[in-house]
């Protein structure tokens, strides 16, 4: 989006992305760089992922999308140069890792997902473990709409494609996802982008949002936006960043952070904002950022990853304990059955919404564990949490749990 753009976009009030859209997938099979073909960004940012070449934190990047009007016939792109413009609709995508060592940062991102692009390289085997795990993660956490991105389509001759295309739908079919369209494509070369998005506006819908319930907003991360060296007077409040995934929020209301620090942590919004610029009041769907008056200190290196940001007084008390009815997944073939027993004081990784934390497993009753927890948590009943297991000092994931 162009200066002039986003100046008449937050002019108009409508900067705020619609629906957020987790970009998955194993590691290197090009993510990142679909995303950027889709919006314009390279969300690998962080200096560590400069460096390795693969993303480590949740990266984001918004995106309009648009079908258009041209001589040719309707068409779909992520801009409006090519003629008149039928429909359009903001986006958010979150690109999340694919390296093995970092699964529990793509499970907190699946908390935020209304839909999902799996990408699937072309020049690999499909499916990989990452490839497995992800798609397992969507499931759990109830995302049933995505698009197969069929990427790399350029580093391979065209029968290699068609047999690496056969294998997806034969996977896919293995986890019900058979009826998602797979779109081969080339980031590199920005090949089929415009079949891609209409897959995507054709297949992710926009999500029905109950706008009055009270405000609950997962918070995935955190930032001290002050520069070294800014005086006192200057500085600016911890701002924290997410989706909210009920109710609304605007410019001066107070909210709760919630577990708070040592008791009930309340502040007051003072900016609220997306990628396009500021906006006055928020709603669910897409990514945004919260300017507060907490001690910026707080929110360094996202240290404030996990809370839930809610209507004070809104949500129930943390606990240190919680029992949950566990589900396996079925399609573990790459784990042999002693891998996942479990056993009472044996470490769990929990990720419960976009928070990760460590379950110690308590009392056992065939399905149901009681687990307590390393710190406390605001959870509720029924909620679904992701259940991952120490296995050759790798943390995978095994099953879903539901609280009780």
């Amino acid at each position: 989006m162009t200066t002039k753009e986003k100046t008449k976009a937050v002019s108009n009030g409508n900067v705020e992305p619609e629906v957020n859209i987790g970009m998955i997938g194993h590691v290197d099979h090009g993510k990142t760089s679909l995303t950027k073909a889709l919006t314009g960004t390279w969300t690998d940012t962080h200096s560590e992922e400069l460096k390795r070449g693969i993303s480590i934190r949740l990266g984001y990047a918004d995106a309009t999308l648009y079908k258009i009007k041209t001589a040719a016939g309707e068409v779909y792109a992520n801009n409006d140069k090519e003629g008149t413009v039928i429909s359009k609709r903001i986006v958010s995508f979150v690109d999340a890792p694919g390296h093995e060592t970092l699964m529990t940062t793509m499970l907190s991102g699946a908390a935020l997902m209304n839909g999902a692009v799996l990408v699937v390289a072309a020049n690999e085997v499909c499916p990989q473990p990452r490839t497995i795990e992800h798609l397992m993660a969507l499931k759990f956490a109830g995302v049933t709409n995505i698009v197969i991105a069929q990427n790399k389509i350029d580093l391979v001759p065209r029968e290699k494609v068609i047999e690496n295309y056969k294998k997806i739908e034969k996977f896919l079919k293995e986890f019900g996802y058979d009826n998602a369209p797979i779109i081969p494509t080339s980031a590199n070369f920005g090949a089929n982008i415009d079949l891609l998005i209409e897959a995507i506006e054709t297949t992710i819908v926009t999500p029905k949002n109950d706008l009055k319930k009270p405000l609950k907003m997962f918070v995935a991360r955190s930032f001290d936006i002050n520069k070294p060296g800014t005086t006192i007077k200057d500085l600016k409040g911890a701002v924290l960043g997410g989706s909210i995934s009920q109710g609304i929020v605007k410019v001066g209301d107070e909210i709760e952070i919630c577990p708070g620090f040592e008791t009930k942590t309340k502040t007051k919004v003072v900016s609220l904002a997306t990628n396009a610029g500021p906006i006055t009041q928020a709603t669910p769907g897409g990514l945004i950022a919260i300017g507060t008056t907490l001690d910026p200190s707080t929110a360094q290196n996202d240290q404030l990853r996990g809370k839930i940001i809610a209507k004070p007084d809104s949500l129930s008390e943390p606990v240190n304990e919680i029992k949950v009815s566990m589900h396996f997944f079925e399609r573990m073939v790459h784990f042999d059955k002693k891998d996942l027993d479990v056993k009472v004081n044996d470490p769990l990784v929990l990720t419960i919404g976009t928070n990760t934390n460590i379950g110690f497993v308590g009392k056992i009753e065939k399905d149901k564990l009681t687990l307590k927890l390393k710190n406390p948590e605001v959870v509720e009943a029924s909620e679904k949490i992701a259940i991952s297991k120490n296995i050759n000092n790798q943390w995978r994931l095994i099953a879903y749990g539901e609280i009780m």
